[in-house]
C-alpha cells in the first residue's frame, strides 16, 4: 500500500487492481503446464505441437498451392517442415507472452500460418528480380480507364516522380518503389537487402510523409 503524504492530511491510496487473467480451458491449462515441464512429458507435448505446427503449415501451403504451380509437391512439403519447425521455435520462445485470450492451440496455430506464407512469398520471388527502380512511370497508369482519366493519372504520376525524385533519400525511393509501386513483399525485400522488417515500415512510413508534404 503506498501513501502519498500531503499538508495537513494523509490520503492512503489503494494498491491498483491487476485485470484477471480469463480462465483457461482444460486443454490450454495442460499444454502449459506440460510445455513448462522437464523431461518425457515435455518431450511428449513438444512433439504433439510439432504435429500441429505442421498441420496448419500444410494447410497454409494448400490454400496457396495454386499460385505455386511451378513448385514441385516436394518442395512444398519441405516448406511445410521448416515453416512448422520454425513456429514450434518461435511458440516455445514466447511461451510466456500468452496472454490467455484465446485457446492456446488458435494462438499457436498462427504461428504456423505466418510462417508459411513467409516461405512461399519467399519462394514465389525467389527467381524473381526485385525492381527497386520503376523501369516505366507510365507502365503504372491504369490503361482500362478512360482517356480523360488516363491523362489525369499521368499527371499524377509526373507529380509523384517528381516528388520521389527530389524528397527522398536513395534508400527511401529504393523501399518505397519497391514496397508501393512493385508491391514487393516485405519480408522479401527485407531479406535482399539484409535488414528488417521494422527497419523498412520505418523507412517507408518516413518516406510516405515526406511524399505527402511535397505534394501538398
Amino acid at each position: 500500500m503506498t501513501i502519498a503524504v500531503y499538508p495537513r492530511r494523509v490520503v492512503e491510496r489503494a494498491p491498483t487492481e491487476e485485470r484477471p487473467r480469463p480462465p483457461a480451458d482444460a486443454e490450454t491449462e495442460w499444454w502449459l503446464d506440460a510445455l513448462r515441464a522437464e523431461g518425457p512429458e515435455r518431450e511428449h507435448a513438444v512433439a504433439r505441437l510439432h504435429e500441429l505446427m505442421l498441420k496448419a503449415a500444410r494447410f497454409e501451403v494448400g490454400r496457396r498451392r495454386a499460385a505455386l504451380s511451378h513448385v514441385r509437391g516436394e518442395q512444398l512439403d519441405d516448406i511445410a517442415m521448416q515453416a512448422a519447425n520454425d513456429a514450434l521455435m518461435a511458440v516455445l520462445a514466447k511461451l510466456d507472452e500468452f496472454r490467455g485470450a484465446s485457446r492456446f492451440t488458435t494462438w499457436a496455430y498462427k504461428f504456423a500460418l505466418l510462417e508459411a506464407g513467409v516461405k512461399l512469398r519467399r519462394r514465389a520471388w525467389q527467381e524473381r528480380e526485385v525492381v527497386l527502380e520503376p523501369e516505366t512511370w507510365a507502365g503504372l497508369a491504369d490503361r482500362t480507364s478512360s482517356v480523360h482519366e488516363q491523362l489525369e493519372g499521368t499527371e499524377t504520376l509526373e507529380r509523384l516522380k517528381h516528388a520521389v525524385d527530389s524528397a527522398l533519400t536513395p534508400r527511401q525511393r529504393r523501399v518505397f518503389v519497391a514496397l508501393a509501386l512493385n508491391e514487393v513483399p516485405i519480408d522479401v525485400l527485407s531479406e535482399r537487402l539484409d535488414t528488417t522488417r521494422g527497419a523498412l515500415y520505418k523507412t517507408l512510413h518516413d518516406a510516405r510523409r515526406k511524399l505527402r508534404r511535397e505534394l501538398e
